[in-house]
């Protein structure tokens, strides 16, 4: 996209093409207008236009081009918070639903790519939280109580039962989570997009939303080439917004997060690594993750930007990191080729928390998902719905609404996570 290989890299090339859309030219009326053709965007649309609505949908650049192309493609349980932490902070109300909406969010993503066909390399074999010496792995094990005792199927293996799933010796153990899997990202969002129209949503890419004003109790979106008149707002831009209300973007630090893929591993390798091909990521401050794709390409990837000097310093920790994890295939990993590489934004909240807003009458959001959008977006996209649909009241939400808040130090904290993942990246696995 953009015609930059670096926005979007293996999940471009290996997407089915994006359903044919258009720039708004002219002026349309719906009843809900969303901006932001990401999952949160996606999945609003196509329930509003099944519930009924008559949608339409401006997306800046083209479907997926933020978080919802760039990302690893775990679709994940829960948030980072652990599950008590969560309540915590939001309350045994607030807290269980959310802890229950989340925890089925991976259900209804498989869900959506089963009843319209989405040809997006699901695979629902659930992911391994990887830990990293005694400190990891207690707090997996923190983490297997808090959800077991909620009914989720998780499981605390062994250092030699992950050894046996993961192919290297090097964790102490791994939380199994089996509502949990791995799908292309882009191709996802493009699948949504297809059942969106084919329910009746209008999608317009290449439609920035430039100004939005009031009038006769209406929203009037302005881009370029139009508008669109609207009773209410859907605002899906999370960390990418730059038109109206883009201060949901001042409310997140960002965090960039690069990819790896690999060329396709030779059979002896796809044997040995991930045989049940499960998603991972480990618990080190400056995580790590891995899975494959269809093709049998390992995509590896860690906290960094592949900008500046970072390009070459995340390059080559990433060889000696799989060097480490996987010394058994020597040469082999040596020799390995970096097909494609890429990286993009996340935007994390202060406590690590998504976030609902009532931006203006009639103007609605939920954000700030932390690296983890595939599920929390698509059940937020549905969560609004619903609520515009009438068939669910505000305070039956998983969240409460509150103002939008800009952190402290905010630009500072983005620059020191990309300079501070160099620095870690400059000397991990040398030795």
């Amino acid at each position: 996209m953009l015609n930059d290989p670096r926005t979007h890299g293996l999940w471009e090339t290996s997407a089915p093409p994006a359903p044919a859309t258009t720039a708004l030219a002219g002026d349309v009326a719906a009843d809900v207008c969303i901006i932001g053709g990401g999952y949160t965007g996606l999945s609003a649309a196509l329930h509003l236009a099944e519930g009924g609505a008559r949608v339409a949908l401006l997306e800046a650049v083209e479907i997926g081009f933020g978080g919802a192309g760039r990302n690893v493609g775990l679709v994940n349980a829960g948030m980072w918070v652990m599950p008590n932490a969560l309540i915590e902070v939001l309350g045994p109300v607030y807290g269980e639903r959310l802890l229950d909406a989340l925890g089925n969010g991976p259900a209804l993503v498989f869900d959506i790519i089963g009843r319209h066909g989405i040809d997006c390399q699901a695979v629902h074999n659930g992911t391994l939280h990887c830990a990293v010496g005694a400190t990891g792995l207690s707090e997996l094990e923190d983490r297997e109580r808090q959800w077991q005792a909620r009914g989720a199927p998780v499981k605390l293996l062994d250092a030699a039962e992950t050894a046996r799933r993961v192919g290297t010796a090097a964790y102490a153990g791994s939380l199994l989570d089996l509502r949990a899997g791995t799908i292309q990202p882009l191709a996802y969002a493009r699948g949504l997009a297809a059942a969106a129209l084919k329910a009746g949503a209008g999608l317009y890419t290449r439609s920035a939303a430039v100004a939005a004003e009031q009038s006769d109790g209406r929203w009037r979106i302005r881009t370029a080439g139009g508008s669109v008149s609207a009773e209410r707002v859907i605002v899906a831009t999370d960390f990418y917004g730059t038109g109206p209300w883009s201060e949901l973007r001042g409310e997140q630090i960002y965090l960039p997060y690069f990819n790896f893929a690999t060329e396709p591993l030779p059979a002896e390798m796809l044997a040995a690594i991930l045989p049940g091909r499960e998603g991972c990521w480990d618990t080190k401050e400056v995580l790590s993750s891995f899975r494959f794709d269809k093709a049998g390409r390992l995509v590896f990837g860690s906290v960094g930007a592949l900008r500046g000097t970072g390009t070459a310093i995340h390059k080559s920790w990433s060889r000696r990191a799989l060097k480490a994890l996987f010394p058994q295939f020597g040469a082999e990993i040596d020799g390995l080729r970096f097909e494609s590489e890429w990286y993009g934004r996340i935007g994390m909240t202060t406590d690590n928390l998504p976030r609902f807003h009532k931006l203006d009458r009639n103007v609605f959001a939920m954000c700030g998902f932390n690296g983890r959008g595939i599920s929390p977006g698509t059940v937020s996209g549905r969560l609004l719905a619903r609520l515009l649909l009438g068939e669910i009241a505000e305070d039956e939400l998983p969240l409460p609404a509150t103002p939008v808040g800009a952190p402290p130090l905010r630009a500072a904290k983005g620059a020191a996570y990309e300079v501070g993942a160099q620095l870690v990246h400059l000397v991990e696995a040398r030795f």
